[in-house]
Protein backbone atom coordinates (compact mmCIF):
# COMPACT_ATOMS: atom_id res chain seq x y z
CA UNK A 1 0.00 0.00 0.00
CA UNK A 2 2.76 2.23 0.48
CA UNK A 3 4.17 1.60 -2.93
CA UNK A 4 0.93 3.18 -4.40
CA UNK A 5 0.02 6.09 -1.48
CA UNK A 6 2.03 8.54 -0.32
CA UNK A 7 0.21 9.16 2.85
CA UNK A 8 0.83 5.62 3.96
CA UNK A 9 4.34 5.64 2.88
CA UNK A 10 5.05 8.42 5.30
CA UNK A 11 4.04 6.68 8.79
CA UNK A 12 4.66 2.93 7.65
CA UNK A 13 8.20 1.03 7.34
CA UNK A 14 11.18 2.90 8.34
CA UNK A 15 8.99 5.95 8.68
CA UNK A 16 7.00 4.67 11.28
CA UNK A 17 6.94 5.87 14.93
CA UNK A 18 9.15 3.80 17.08
CA UNK A 19 6.58 2.97 19.51
CA UNK A 20 4.10 1.59 16.87
CA UNK A 21 2.85 -2.22 17.93
CA UNK A 22 0.69 -2.91 14.49
CA UNK A 23 1.85 -6.57 15.51
CA UNK A 24 -0.55 -6.33 18.32
CA UNK A 25 -3.69 -8.28 18.42
CA UNK A 26 -5.62 -5.21 19.86
CA UNK A 27 -4.15 -3.00 16.96
CA UNK A 28 -4.97 -5.59 14.43
CA UNK A 29 -8.52 -5.46 14.93
CA UNK A 30 -8.88 -1.50 14.93
CA UNK A 31 -7.05 -2.00 11.46
CA UNK A 32 -9.21 -4.44 10.77
CA UNK A 33 -12.29 -1.95 11.56
CA UNK A 34 -11.40 0.54 9.79
CA UNK A 35 -11.21 -1.05 6.61
CA UNK A 36 -14.49 -2.87 7.14
CA UNK A 37 -16.17 0.94 7.96
CA UNK A 38 -14.48 2.04 4.98
CA UNK A 39 -15.87 -0.23 2.60
CA UNK A 40 -19.23 -0.48 4.59
CA UNK A 41 -19.37 3.04 3.54
CA UNK A 42 -18.46 2.71 0.15
CA UNK A 43 -21.78 0.01 -0.45
CA UNK A 44 -23.74 2.72 1.72
CA UNK A 45 -23.12 5.45 -1.06
CA UNK A 46 -23.34 2.95 -3.44
CA UNK A 47 -27.11 2.04 -2.88
CA UNK A 48 -28.27 5.75 -2.25
CA UNK A 49 -32.24 5.88 -1.93
CA UNK A 50 -32.51 3.19 -4.08
CA UNK A 51 -34.33 -0.14 -3.44
CA UNK A 52 -32.85 -3.60 -1.79
CA UNK A 53 -32.86 -6.89 -0.62
CA UNK A 54 -31.58 -8.78 1.78
CA UNK A 55 -29.79 -11.64 1.84
CA UNK A 56 -29.25 -13.65 5.15
CA UNK A 57 -27.60 -16.88 6.54
CA UNK A 58 -26.34 -18.30 9.75
CA UNK A 59 -23.66 -21.04 10.74
CA UNK A 60 -21.50 -21.44 13.31
CA UNK A 61 -18.24 -20.11 13.55
CA UNK A 62 -14.47 -22.31 14.95
CA UNK A 63 -15.59 -21.54 18.40
CA UNK A 64 -18.99 -22.56 18.08
CA UNK A 65 -20.94 -19.40 18.29
CA UNK A 66 -23.68 -18.65 16.21
CA UNK A 67 -22.95 -15.85 13.04
CA UNK A 68 -25.33 -13.94 10.71
CA UNK A 69 -24.04 -13.29 7.26
CA UNK A 70 -26.02 -10.02 5.40
CA UNK A 71 -25.46 -9.44 1.96
CA UNK A 72 -27.32 -6.42 0.28
CA UNK A 73 -28.44 -6.89 -3.31
CA UNK A 74 -29.67 -3.67 -5.54
CA UNK A 75 -29.13 -1.86 -8.57
CA UNK A 76 -26.85 1.37 -8.32
CA UNK A 77 -27.20 4.10 -10.29
CA UNK A 78 -25.68 3.31 -13.49
CA UNK A 79 -27.71 0.36 -14.13
CA UNK A 80 -24.90 -2.11 -12.82
CA UNK A 81 -26.74 -5.22 -10.44
CA UNK A 82 -24.81 -5.53 -7.25
CA UNK A 83 -24.47 -7.91 -4.49
CA UNK A 84 -22.29 -6.84 -1.64
CA UNK A 85 -21.40 -8.60 1.67
CA UNK A 86 -22.46 -6.48 4.35
CA UNK A 87 -21.83 -7.32 7.93
CA UNK A 88 -21.57 -10.31 9.60
CA UNK A 89 -23.02 -9.96 12.67
CA UNK A 90 -22.61 -12.87 16.33
CA UNK A 91 -25.83 -13.63 17.58
CA UNK A 92 -27.11 -14.84 20.83
CA UNK A 93 -29.92 -17.25 19.43
CA UNK A 94 -31.18 -18.05 16.05
CA UNK A 95 -34.84 -16.99 17.29
CA UNK A 96 -36.56 -15.29 14.00
CA UNK A 97 -37.33 -12.26 16.88
CA UNK A 98 -33.30 -12.00 17.30
CA UNK A 99 -32.34 -11.86 13.76
CA UNK A 100 -34.43 -9.76 12.87
CA UNK A 101 -33.33 -7.33 15.62
CA UNK A 102 -29.76 -7.91 14.60
CA UNK A 103 -30.76 -7.09 11.23
CA UNK A 104 -32.62 -3.83 12.27
CA UNK A 105 -29.76 -2.49 14.11
CA UNK A 106 -27.41 -3.27 11.27
CA UNK A 107 -29.40 -1.58 8.64
CA UNK A 108 -29.93 1.16 11.23
CA UNK A 109 -26.40 2.19 11.77
CA UNK A 110 -25.83 2.71 8.41
CA UNK A 111 -29.00 4.54 7.79
CA UNK A 112 -30.94 2.30 5.43
CA UNK A 113 -34.61 2.20 5.79
CA UNK A 114 -36.67 -0.82 6.29
CA UNK A 115 -39.62 0.30 4.02
CA UNK A 116 -36.65 0.31 1.03
CA UNK A 117 -36.41 -3.48 1.44
CA UNK A 118 -38.01 -5.23 -1.53
CA UNK A 119 -36.87 -8.52 -1.12
CA UNK A 120 -35.44 -10.91 1.80
CA UNK A 121 -33.83 -14.43 0.66
CA UNK A 122 -32.86 -17.22 3.06
CA UNK A 123 -31.44 -21.00 2.17
CA UNK A 124 -34.47 -22.49 4.27
CA UNK A 125 -32.43 -25.20 5.94
CA UNK A 126 -34.16 -27.94 7.61
CA UNK A 127 -32.77 -26.23 11.21
CA UNK A 128 -33.64 -22.79 10.60
CA UNK A 129 -36.67 -23.39 8.26
CA UNK A 130 -38.92 -21.73 10.94
CA UNK A 131 -36.63 -19.23 12.40
CA UNK A 132 -36.68 -18.01 8.53
CA UNK A 133 -40.42 -18.44 8.16
CA UNK A 134 -41.05 -16.33 11.36
CA UNK A 135 -38.22 -13.58 10.17
CA UNK A 136 -39.81 -12.96 6.77
CA UNK A 137 -43.62 -12.93 8.18
CA UNK A 138 -42.05 -10.07 10.82
CA UNK A 139 -40.54 -8.14 7.98
CA UNK A 140 -43.89 -8.17 5.63
CA UNK A 141 -45.57 -6.73 8.87
CA UNK A 142 -43.39 -4.07 8.96
CA UNK A 143 -43.71 -3.74 4.97
CA UNK A 144 -45.94 -5.50 2.72
CA UNK A 145 -43.09 -5.81 -0.39
CA UNK A 146 -40.54 -6.99 1.13
CA UNK A 147 -41.08 -10.09 -0.92
CA UNK A 148 -39.87 -13.18 0.06
CA UNK A 149 -37.87 -15.64 -2.55
CA UNK A 150 -36.56 -19.33 -1.68
CA UNK A 151 -33.44 -19.57 -2.63
CA UNK A 152 -33.87 -21.38 -6.40
CA UNK A 153 -30.36 -23.33 -6.24
CA UNK A 154 -31.20 -25.00 -3.05
CA UNK A 155 -35.13 -25.45 -4.35
CA UNK A 156 -33.17 -27.27 -7.34
CA UNK A 157 -30.58 -29.50 -4.62
CA UNK A 158 -33.69 -30.17 -2.53
CA UNK A 159 -35.70 -31.62 -5.73
CA UNK A 160 -32.63 -33.51 -6.90
CA UNK A 161 -32.25 -35.17 -3.25
CA UNK A 162 -35.83 -35.62 -2.90
CA UNK A 163 -36.06 -37.50 -6.34
CA UNK A 164 -33.14 -39.71 -5.74
CA UNK A 165 -34.50 -41.15 -2.56
CA UNK A 166 -37.40 -42.62 -4.86
CA UNK A 167 -34.64 -44.60 -6.46
CA UNK A 168 -34.41 -47.59 -3.87
CA UNK A 169 -30.32 -48.22 -4.73
CA UNK A 170 -29.73 -44.85 -4.84
CA UNK A 171 -31.65 -44.01 -1.24
CA UNK A 172 -29.60 -46.86 0.47
CA UNK A 173 -26.20 -45.66 -1.21
CA UNK A 174 -26.17 -42.35 0.26
CA UNK A 175 -28.16 -43.70 3.20
CA UNK A 176 -25.08 -45.82 4.16
CA UNK A 177 -22.79 -42.88 3.08
CA UNK A 178 -24.34 -40.62 5.53
CA UNK A 179 -24.12 -43.36 8.29
CA UNK A 180 -20.92 -44.37 7.57
CA UNK A 181 -19.55 -40.53 7.50
CA UNK A 182 -21.13 -39.89 11.02
CA UNK A 183 -19.68 -42.54 12.82
CA UNK A 184 -16.39 -41.89 11.40
CA UNK A 185 -16.42 -38.57 11.27
CA UNK A 186 -18.22 -37.00 14.33
CA UNK A 187 -15.89 -38.51 16.89
CA UNK A 188 -12.33 -36.67 17.63
CA UNK A 189 -11.06 -40.14 17.99
CA UNK A 190 -12.20 -42.04 15.82
CA UNK A 191 -11.27 -39.31 13.17
CA UNK A 192 -7.91 -39.33 14.74
CA UNK A 193 -7.91 -43.00 14.11
CA UNK A 194 -8.48 -42.35 10.81
CA UNK A 195 -5.58 -39.90 9.52
CA UNK A 196 -3.60 -41.98 11.54
CA UNK A 197 -4.60 -45.09 9.24
CA UNK A 198 -4.36 -42.97 6.37
CA UNK A 199 -1.06 -41.60 7.23
CA UNK A 200 0.67 -44.99 7.46
CA UNK A 201 -1.03 -46.31 4.42
CA UNK A 202 0.63 -42.97 2.50
CA UNK A 203 3.90 -43.71 3.94
CA UNK A 204 3.71 -47.23 2.93
CA UNK A 205 3.06 -46.51 -0.80
CA UNK A 206 5.66 -43.87 -1.21
CA UNK A 207 7.94 -46.37 -0.03
CA UNK A 208 6.79 -48.52 -2.71
CA UNK A 209 6.54 -45.41 -5.32
CA UNK A 210 3.19 -46.26 -6.10
CA UNK A 211 2.21 -42.66 -5.23
CA UNK A 212 4.34 -39.63 -6.62
CA UNK A 213 5.84 -37.19 -4.01
CA UNK A 214 5.90 -33.28 -3.86
CA UNK A 215 4.95 -30.02 -2.36
CA UNK A 216 0.94 -29.78 -1.55
CA UNK A 217 0.43 -34.15 -2.81
CA UNK A 218 -0.36 -36.63 -0.54
CA UNK A 219 -2.61 -34.51 2.09
CA UNK A 220 -4.30 -36.31 4.73
CA UNK A 221 -8.02 -35.02 4.69
CA UNK A 222 -11.47 -35.90 6.64
CA UNK A 223 -14.68 -37.69 5.32
CA UNK A 224 -16.66 -34.64 4.54
CA UNK A 225 -20.85 -34.55 5.00
CA UNK A 226 -23.02 -34.49 2.41
CA UNK A 227 -25.77 -31.92 2.57
CA UNK A 228 -29.24 -31.56 1.04
CA UNK A 229 -28.77 -27.93 0.40
CA UNK A 230 -25.42 -28.62 -1.84
CA UNK A 231 -26.15 -31.55 -4.44
CA UNK A 232 -22.19 -31.15 -5.15
CA UNK A 233 -21.31 -31.88 -1.59
CA UNK A 234 -22.67 -35.70 -2.69
CA UNK A 235 -19.90 -35.81 -5.14
CA UNK A 236 -17.53 -34.31 -2.82
CA UNK A 237 -18.10 -37.16 -0.06
CA UNK A 238 -18.17 -39.69 -2.39
CA UNK A 239 -14.67 -38.84 -3.30
CA UNK A 240 -13.36 -38.19 0.24
CA UNK A 241 -14.42 -41.54 1.14
CA UNK A 242 -13.15 -43.55 -1.91
CA UNK A 243 -9.98 -41.69 -1.11
CA UNK A 244 -9.70 -42.59 2.20
CA UNK A 245 -11.57 -46.06 1.84
CA UNK A 246 -8.77 -48.49 2.91
CA UNK A 247 -8.58 -45.91 6.24
CA UNK A 248 -11.89 -45.90 6.96
CA UNK A 249 -13.05 -49.50 6.49
CA UNK A 250 -9.83 -50.06 9.21
CA UNK A 251 -11.66 -47.57 11.48
CA UNK A 252 -14.84 -49.44 11.12
CA UNK A 253 -13.24 -52.84 11.80
CA UNK A 254 -12.45 -51.71 14.85
CA UNK A 255 -15.88 -50.51 15.74
CA UNK A 256 -17.34 -53.65 14.82
CA UNK A 257 -15.28 -55.38 17.39
CA UNK A 258 -15.91 -53.17 19.73
CA UNK A 259 -20.03 -53.84 19.31
CA UNK A 260 -19.27 -57.50 19.51
CA UNK A 261 -17.42 -57.35 22.33
CA UNK A 262 -20.53 -54.83 24.29
CA UNK A 263 -22.77 -57.79 22.94
CA UNK A 264 -20.93 -60.20 24.45
CA UNK A 265 -20.52 -58.70 27.86
CA UNK A 266 -24.02 -57.34 27.90
CA UNK A 267 -26.47 -60.04 26.82
CA UNK A 268 -29.77 -59.35 25.29
CA UNK A 269 -31.74 -60.94 28.61
CA UNK A 270 -30.16 -58.91 30.59
CA UNK A 271 -30.31 -55.42 28.52
CA UNK A 272 -34.12 -55.51 28.30
CA UNK A 273 -34.17 -56.03 32.28
CA UNK A 274 -32.68 -53.10 32.71
CA UNK A 275 -34.21 -51.07 29.90
CA UNK A 276 -37.81 -51.82 31.23
CA UNK A 277 -36.78 -51.19 35.08
CA UNK A 278 -36.12 -47.59 33.83
CA UNK A 279 -39.65 -47.12 32.82
CA UNK A 280 -40.18 -46.55 36.76
CA UNK A 281 -37.67 -43.84 36.94
CA UNK A 282 -38.78 -40.64 38.54
CA UNK A 283 -36.25 -38.84 37.16
CA UNK A 284 -37.55 -35.89 34.81
CA UNK A 285 -40.65 -35.36 36.14
CA UNK A 286 -41.18 -39.10 35.53
CA UNK A 287 -40.31 -38.90 31.18
CA UNK A 288 -39.32 -42.73 31.15
CA UNK A 289 -42.55 -43.67 33.27
CA UNK A 290 -44.51 -46.39 30.61
CA UNK A 291 -47.09 -48.79 32.01
CA UNK A 292 -46.77 -51.29 29.07
CA UNK A 293 -42.85 -51.96 29.70
CA UNK A 294 -43.52 -51.71 33.44
CA UNK A 295 -46.54 -54.95 33.19
CA UNK A 296 -44.20 -56.40 30.87
CA UNK A 297 -41.13 -56.00 33.51
CA UNK A 298 -43.53 -58.01 35.96
CA UNK A 299 -45.26 -60.47 33.80
CA UNK A 300 -41.76 -61.89 31.97
CA UNK A 301 -38.53 -61.40 34.97
CA UNK A 302 -40.62 -61.96 38.30
CA UNK A 303 -44.23 -64.35 37.33
CA UNK A 304 -43.31 -65.52 40.88
CA UNK A 305 -43.83 -62.27 42.27
CA UNK A 306 -46.53 -61.79 40.81
CA UNK A 307 -50.19 -63.91 40.63
CA UNK A 308 -52.28 -63.19 36.78
CA UNK A 309 -54.37 -61.42 39.30
CA UNK A 310 -52.07 -59.30 40.49
CA UNK A 311 -50.92 -58.90 37.14
CA UNK A 312 -54.22 -57.64 36.07
CA UNK A 313 -54.68 -55.71 39.04
CA UNK A 314 -51.39 -53.75 38.23
CA UNK A 315 -52.09 -52.84 34.65
CA UNK A 316 -55.12 -50.33 36.35
CA UNK A 317 -53.29 -49.89 39.26
CA UNK A 318 -50.42 -47.94 37.21
CA UNK A 319 -53.32 -46.30 35.65
CA UNK A 320 -54.09 -44.17 38.94
CA UNK A 321 -50.74 -44.00 39.90
CA UNK A 322 -49.56 -41.75 37.04
CA UNK A 323 -51.94 -39.33 38.03
CA UNK A 324 -51.76 -39.38 41.54
CA UNK A 325 -47.66 -40.09 42.31
CA UNK A 326 -46.14 -37.37 39.96
CA UNK A 327 -48.17 -34.42 40.93
CA UNK A 328 -47.39 -35.26 44.40
CA UNK A 329 -45.40 -32.28 45.78
CA UNK A 330 -42.54 -34.78 47.81
CA UNK A 331 -42.73 -36.75 44.98
CA UNK A 332 -42.41 -35.25 41.66
CA UNK A 333 -38.93 -34.57 42.04
CA UNK A 334 -37.22 -37.85 42.79
CA UNK A 335 -33.90 -38.23 41.06
CA UNK A 336 -33.47 -41.89 41.69
CA UNK A 337 -35.64 -45.08 42.23
CA UNK A 338 -34.36 -45.71 45.80
CA UNK A 339 -35.32 -41.87 46.64
CA UNK A 340 -39.19 -43.15 45.19
CA UNK A 341 -39.27 -45.69 47.33
CA UNK A 342 -38.28 -44.15 50.66
CA UNK A 343 -40.84 -41.12 49.77
CA UNK A 344 -43.94 -43.93 48.76
CA UNK A 345 -42.97 -45.49 52.44
CA UNK A 346 -43.26 -41.89 54.01
CA UNK A 347 -46.15 -40.76 52.46
CA UNK A 348 -48.33 -43.67 52.58
CA UNK A 349 -48.30 -44.69 48.94
CA UNK A 350 -46.13 -48.14 49.22
CA UNK A 351 -49.57 -49.48 51.03
CA UNK A 352 -51.84 -47.72 48.61
CA UNK A 353 -49.87 -49.71 45.67
CA UNK A 354 -48.63 -52.45 46.70
CA UNK A 355 -47.84 -54.23 43.83
CA UNK A 356 -46.08 -51.10 42.27
CA UNK A 357 -44.25 -50.55 45.60
CA UNK A 358 -43.10 -54.65 45.57
CA UNK A 359 -42.07 -54.27 41.63
CA UNK A 360 -39.39 -51.37 42.82
CA UNK A 361 -37.93 -53.04 46.02
CA UNK A 362 -37.86 -55.91 43.54
CA UNK A 363 -35.71 -53.37 40.82
CA UNK A 364 -33.84 -51.88 43.64
CA UNK A 365 -32.46 -55.74 44.88
CA UNK A 366 -30.94 -56.43 41.01
CA UNK A 367 -27.22 -56.19 41.86
CA UNK A 368 -25.20 -53.74 39.39
CA UNK A 369 -21.88 -53.65 41.17
CA UNK A 370 -19.44 -56.04 43.10
CA UNK A 371 -17.81 -53.43 44.49
CA UNK A 372 -19.09 -53.68 47.82
CA UNK A 373 -17.49 -57.33 47.84
CA UNK A 374 -14.46 -56.18 46.38
CA UNK A 375 -14.14 -53.31 49.23
CA UNK A 376 -14.16 -56.63 51.56
CA UNK A 377 -12.12 -58.35 50.31
CA UNK A 378 -9.44 -54.87 50.13
CA UNK A 379 -10.35 -54.60 53.82
CA UNK A 380 -9.48 -58.27 54.78
CA UNK A 381 -6.18 -57.87 52.86
CA UNK A 382 -5.42 -54.61 55.20
CA UNK A 383 -6.32 -56.58 58.25
CA UNK A 384 -4.27 -59.74 57.15
CA UNK A 385 -1.33 -57.77 56.48
CA UNK A 386 -0.56 -54.61 57.32
CA UNK A 387 -2.43 -54.12 60.33
CA UNK A 388 -1.55 -57.55 61.10
CA UNK A 389 2.37 -56.77 60.83
CA UNK A 390 1.59 -53.76 62.76
CA UNK A 391 -0.17 -55.79 66.03
CA UNK A 392 2.47 -58.82 65.90
CA UNK A 393 5.20 -55.62 66.19
CA UNK A 394 3.51 -54.54 69.20
CA UNK A 395 3.07 -57.72 70.97
CA UNK A 396 7.06 -58.17 70.96
CA UNK A 397 7.74 -55.06 71.87
CA UNK A 398 5.64 -55.45 74.94
CA UNK A 399 7.55 -58.61 75.48
CA UNK A 400 11.08 -56.96 75.12
CA UNK A 401 9.99 -54.97 77.81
Amino acid sequence: MASYNETVAEVVLENAPGNAKYTSPMIQNEILHIFSSKVQSEFREEIGDTKFCIIVDEAWDEYKREQMALVLRFVDKDGFLRERFFDIVHVSDTMALTLKKSICAVLSHHNLSIQNIRGQGYDRASNMRDEWNGLQTFFLKDCPFTYYIHCFAHRLQLTLVAASKEVKNVYHFFSKLTTIVTIVGTSCKRNDELQVVQAEKITHLLVIDELESGRGLNQIDTLQQPGDTRWGSHFNSVCSLIKMFDATCAVLQNIDSQLQELNRRFNEHTMELFVLSSALDPRDSYKSFKIEDICNLAGKFYPQDFTEQENIHLRYQLQHYERDVPQHPKLRNMLTISELCQGLVKKGKSAIYLPVDRLIRLELTLPVSTATTERAFSSMKIIKTRLATRWRMNILQILWL
